[in-house]
């Protein structure tokens, strides 16, 4: 089998739990404390209505019964037996402890082999990660954390209004770790007032935090956001497909090999959407990154060598 150029999610479940594992989403009633007036309003300036949640089913659905109509639904399409109950929509360890524990131990079934979290770095503390732990160790369910971190330039991080800074994820990932539990960074990476600089720093960083999984997004632009508004008026260009390739390509480079990579360009909603993905398939952009990678002879990892105290190798 030919080796893969970069550590491929959908392999790494398939190594580790003996089979294909799907992730089942689940959409909860809640917020973000930057669009509830906690931190600010108005929330991210690239997000909508939907958090990111535009597959999921209604929030008003409990736990119980979103799980069981996706499993049948995925279970059926591909004959999955495993799976992965995925809190995906806005920041979802934004509640009391114990409504976070209630929507959790609801997950906790038979066939649920993994539980992902996806939430904001300053919406995590110890009470919600020893409960996570907790629930680890005595039900041996794998608990992922998943961070919206984006860039590891602040001051895109202030442009797009995400309410937090770097510190907040160094924060978060650290004591992520430090209790047992995995970690997933999502990035976007071709926020316009981002370089190539960026991009590897953002690399750098999630790899020597240790993190465990990262998700690539490209920008894309949803009607009625502030991001569409400004983008409409023309305050900042796109970049374009072949910088989001390159980028890409680059940003694996520098990742710690280890890393999981869930996946190098995201999906999105064409309906309400101004921009999505050059207008192209997101499988066609994969694609092309991976072939291109072949091509060049690199692959996730290649430039992995700037940890450890590299400048002490002169004397070694």
């Amino acid at each position: 089998m030919e080796k893969e150029v970069y550590n491929v999610y959908s392999s790494y479940l398939k190594d580790k739990y003996g089979e294909k594992v799907y992730k089942l989403p689940v959409k909860l009633p809640l917020t973000c404390p930057n669009r509830d007036g906690n931190l600010s309003k108005g929330g991210c300036t690239f997000c909508g209505e939907e958090g990111g949640s535009f597959e999921n089913l209604s929030s008003c659905m409990s736990v119980g019964d979103q799980l069981r109509i996706n499993r049948d639904h995925i279970g059926k399409k591909y004959k999955a037996k495993k799976f992965i109950a995925y809190f995906q929509n806005f920041s979802n360890t934004y509640m009391s402890l114990e409504d976070f524990k209630s929507y959790v131990n609801q997950a906790i079934q038979e066939d649920i082999v993994g539980i992902s979290i996806s939430t904001r770095p300053d919406c995590i503390n110890f009470k919600y990660l020893q409960f996570l732990s907790d629930i680890q160790y005595n039900k041996g369910i794998d608990i992922t954390i998943e961070l919206g971190l984006q860039s590891v330039n602040y001051h895109s991080l202030r442009k797009v209004n995400r309410g937090h800074g770097l510190a907040e994820f160094i924060d978060a990932a650290i004591n992520i770790r430090a209790f047992g539990l995995r970690s997933c960074a999502h990035v976007i990476l071709n926020l316009p007032w981002d370089d190539m600089t960026d991009v590897i720093e953002t690399a750098r960083v999630i790899s020597a935090l240790g993190v465990n999984e990262v998700k690539l997004h490209s920008l894309y632009l949803m009607e009625n956001t502030i991001l569409a508004k400004q983008y409409e008026k023309g305050e900042f260009e796109l970049h374009s497909r072949e910088e989001y390739i390159q980028r890409a390509i680059t940003f694996l480079e520098y990742l710690d090999p280890g890393i999981v990579v869930q996946r190098i360009i995201g999906r999105a909603p064409e309906e309400g959407a101004i921009f999505v993905n050059w207008q192209e398939s997101w499988w066609k952009i994969r694609d092309e990154i991976v072939h291109r990678m072949k091509h060049e002879n690199t692959c996730q990892g290649k430039r992995f060598n700037y940890l450890g105290g590299k400048a002490l190798g002169i004397f070694n």
